[in-house]
């Protein structure tokens, strides 16, 4: 792939700060979303935050040499909850206490990893995962996360709420239940037209429009929005209205716009453990590292086929320069800090490799200016307020090009295999049928991901047929 910027190219100020809002707006949404998920009053900028301060280091450890974005890992969604749930009935700041040490927990793994890799080296990597493994589990990471860009394709951002039956304990009672206002056709329409706009600035734009197709394609889906539910607003019609500006009403303060309004200090995570240390006992630790440390390990083979995905990308392995041991330490200390920061371990996303591909802007210094952007941005509230605002179909078509990229880079990489031998056919074949058909295995807290399961059922049939010999 022909770059237009090399990893260590630097980007004039002007062109920077476009260049790293587009990678911002990328990853944005996810980052914030996982606080969300998570509730117990996380807060969604302290987490944009971490996952600066965590991406800066990562960059650090890299010595500039690896061109990711940290965000908020959505595989310790169950050990973050285990650690608030552990917590219950002593303190709240004990939970965010649960956290900080959890993330302590995971990022030793990687520590550990890392050591050990530099002691042996990288080579057994290869090995354990030559490309017909890795390059079908890096399109698995693109093809798994389909059903998001597709399911939020077809939702608004206004969201409505009706009352339906359920049942609890054998009887039944009426929960209320929140749906998005927008018919899907309508959804679609706005997330299409974000997709194309992306994909036509990307292929025919010029310069600045081919370096930030994203940009230009959030802007016409938001527009769109935009005019589809004023429509709807003016005619009474709910099934037009896409977007919703409640974000926005947070800017307010009894009705009246003020600094402070527009400028909030994010409730940081350490902040929050407030008692927590007086609760502190054994047992909880030992939960808190149960539910982590198994997870770190799954994450663990994902960072690898995500560096494999962004070595193939900027055709130079970062698994040997800077080495798996120092990408392995700046992910393991960046979710550490992260988690200080924010509670939400950090780790490589594939929104960031995505947009780099596409763009074909591998600057490193990109994505430190995200970084440095993040961590302003955690403060200033209408940025937080608009990107909130962003109704999940214009994401939705945009994601539709990012996931696409991912898989797409993935199977680029099985083109150097040779098909035609029945032993690479079933790696092959095994990979893409667990990851796409969503094989996941819970042992209570920890979950393998359908990635992770891929990747291991891969390497376990190739190690299975090495010594086949095909005619």
């Amino acid at each position: 792939m022909k770059l237009i910027y090399q990893v260590e190219d630097k980007v004039k100020p002007g062109a920077l700060i476009i260049f790293a809002i587009q990678q911002l707006l990328a990853i944005m949404t996810a980052t914030l979303v996982v606080p969300i998920i998570i509730g117990h009053g996380m807060d969604s900028a302290a987490a944009l935050f971490g996952a600066g301060v965590g991406t800066l280091i990562y960059v650090l450890f890299t010595a500039k040499k690896s061109p990711v974005f940290l965000g908020s890992s959505f595989a310790f969604l169950g050990s973050m909850s285990a650690a608030f749930a552990g917590a219950a009935s002593m303190s709240t700041g004990l939970g965010y206490l649960g956290l900080i040490i959890g993330a302590f927990f995971a990022g030793l793994v990687y520590v550990v990893i890392a050591l050990i890799v530099k002691i042996v080296g990288v080579k057994w990597i290869d090995k354990l995962m030559p490309a017909v493994v890795i390059g079908p589990t890096v399109a698995i990471i693109g093809l798994s996360l389909a059903g998001n860009a597709v399911g939020d394709l077809t939702k608004g951002g206004y969201m409505l709420t009706r009352t339906v039956e359920a049942i609890e304990e054998h009887q039944v009672v009426m929960v209320e239940e929140s749906y998005s206002a927008a018919n899907p056709i309508i959804a679609v329409i706005c997330g299409l037209i974000a997709l194309a706009v992306t994909m036509l600035c990307s292929t025919f734009g010029k310069k600045t429009a081919k370096l930030i197709p994203f940009i230009f394609g959030i802007i016409a889906g938001y527009a769109a929005s935009i005019v589809f539910t004023l429509i709807g607003d003016a005619a009474g019609i709910d099934s037009l209205k896409v977007i919703s500006f409640a974000p926005f009403t947070n800017l307010l303060a009894d009705g009246k716009v003020t600094l402070s309004t527009f400028f909030r200090v994010p409730d940081f995570a350490f902040l929050q453990i407030g008692d927590g240390f007086s609760h502190l006992d054994g047992a909880y630790i030992a939960t808190i590292a149960a539910a982590y440390v198994p997870v770190a390990f799954v994450v663990f083979a994902e960072h690898i086929a995500d560096h494999k995905n962004i070595s193939s990308i900027i055709e130079r392995d970062l698994l040997e320069k800077p080495g798996l041991h120092r990408t392995l330490l700046g992910d393991g200390v960046g979710s550490m800090v992260g988690a200080f920061f924010g509670g939400c371990p950090n780790t490589t996303y594939g929104e960031s490799i995505g947009c780099v591909a596409i763009t074909k802007n591998a600057s490193v210094y990109t994505i430190i200016a995200a970084a440095v952007g993040a961590i302003i941005i955690s403060f200033f509230s209408p940025f937080i307020a608009f990107v909130n605002s962003i109704p999940s179909c214009v994401m939705g078509g945009i994601c539709m090009a990012l996931y696409g990229f991912i898989a797409v880079s993935g199977l680029k990489m099985v083109q150097a295999v040779d098909l035609n031998k029945n032993k690479n056919l079933f790696v092959v074949s095994v990979i893409l049928i667990a990851g796409i058909g969503g094989l996941t295995l819970s042992f209570g807290k920890v979950t393998i991901t359908e990635v992770a399961c891929a990747l291991i059922l891969g390497i376990l049939t190739n190690i299975m047929l090495k010594n086949a010999k095909d005619e």
